[in-house]
């Protein structure tokens, strides 16, 4: 069994729960549409909430400059590396760069957004991840597309614009789904919502995100009534028999 976490940066759940891509993949899937993420709403601080499962305040970084952690907790690719299993990261914001620590990683592409534009590099990293995974045994990936919050800031929240990127990564989306085999595990997620031309605050067009499991291992899954983006580390954990470190605070949803 292996598993991908596909990452939509600024994703809002009302964008896709009437999307045609979007309505497919979740017809097929186990679907939260009100999951929380953290305080700040914002992608640096979220993202390490999602690999090391504790609030910002715990792992320290509460802006888009990285802070390292004055009482390091280990992330998602760190639990895994210690247990023997294969991690890949793609992605196209530098700033993710320091989501794993040195030697977590079996293989990292980057392509840059801000060089290339992010619709360019939303397909150039979708692109390397599927022809990697098809030829490469790696247990768990990490799939983030950057274009989504990108038009969110240029063009505002909900825009056409905005909605166009939704587009754009959904086809991506469906493309590592057609290209994966059968027995990988797929989530689908953002880091936060937003409103009008920003997020970061405690509004929740910009705290509520969505949570989508896709894949034979979820086809009995219940979610509780909240979900927490926290709740993604321990949950991939599970998925591998793994046990979460002692550090975090989200929970298994598979238990």
């Amino acid at each position: 069994m292996k598993t991908i976490v596909i990452l939509v940066d600024g994703m809002r759940p009302d964008a896709i729960a009437q999307h045609p891509r979007a309505k497919r993949i979740m017809e097929k899937s186990v679907t939260s549409l009100t999951t929380q993420t953290v305080i700040p709403s914002v992608t640096l601080p979220c993202h390490m909430s999602l690999f090391h499962s504790v609030d910002p305040m715990r792992h320290g970084t509460t802006t888009n400059t990285y802070m390292p952690q004055v009482r390091p907790i280990p992330g998602l690719c760190e639990v895994l590396r210690r247990a023997g299993k294969t991690c890949a990261m793609f992605y196209n914001w530098e700033e993710l760069r320091d989501l794993t620590r040195p030697d977590s990683l079996a293989h990292g592409y980057f392509v840059s957004g801000h060089v290339y534009g992010y619709e360019d590099a939303n397909n150039r990293v979708t692109d390397a991840a599927v022809d990697y995974l098809t030829k490469y045994d790696i247990d768990f990936t990490f799939l983030y597309l950057g274009y989504v919050d990108m038009e969110g800031h240029r063009c505002g929240w909900m825009s056409e614009e905005y909605m166009h990127s939704i587009d754009n990564s959904w086809e991506n989306i469906e493309k590592v789904i057609a290209a994966l085999p059968d027995d990988y595990q797929i989530i689908i997620t953002a880091d936060h919502g937003g409103h009008d031309r920003t997020h970061g605050t405690e509004l929740p067009e910009d705290m509520t995100i969505p949570l989508i499991f896709y894949g034979s291992a979820f086809q009995n899954l219940t979610l509780p009534k909240e979900t927490s983006i926290k709740d993604i580390a321990p949950t991939v954990a599970a998925l591998f028999g793994i046990q979460p470190d002692s550090e975090w605070e989200g929970k298994n949803l598979l238990a």
